[in-house]
């Protein structure tokens, strides 16, 4: 079958790949988007895409997609992955309420307490009515960044 995406790949792009599988510099994922369009390389080995799917251990639509993500969408986007427009979740605190939580970490504590814990924060954070609901891992990023 005549393949729809072809993979031509510039002597810089072939030199960037290897360096890439020679160091395995990035993720699993980017080393195998490398070896994955060296073979697939039509001045190069030109294997098919079964070829490359059984020495890679993935699937023929793998290969597939990477073929035609390079055709559309150029090689960086390909070898490293589309990055996020936004992050998965919306930030809970805006930077005034961020303020007012480490101000109030760096108050005293209630009565009967030595210190804040950040489920202690969490709820004095609740209770004050800065937010609907807070849980204690987001006041401790927020602490973080102060640090």
């Amino acid at each position: 079958m005549q393949k729809k995406y072809i993979v031509r790949l510039t002597p810089d792009e072939r030199h960037q790949l290897q360096a890439v599988i020679k160091k395995l510099k990035g993720s699993s994922q980017k080393v195998r988007r490398a070896q994955i369009l060296l073979k697939a390389d039509a001045e190069g080995p030109n294997w098919t895409d079964q070829e490359i799917a059984d020495a890679f251990e993935c699937r023929t639509k793998t290969v597939e997609n990477i073929r035609r993500r390079l055709v559309e969408q150029g090689f960086e986007v390909t070898l490293n992955g589309a990055k996020r427009r936004r992050p998965p979740t919306d930030k809970l605190l805006d930077g005034e309420q961020e303020a007012q939580v480490i101000a109030l970490r760096l108050g005293a504590p209630p009565a009967g307490y030595a210190n804040w814990s950040l489920r202690l924060l969490a709820r004095k954070v609740v209770e004050l009515g800065l937010v609907d609901t807070v849980s204690h891992e987001t006041v401790r990023q927020t602490l973080k960044k102060m640090a």
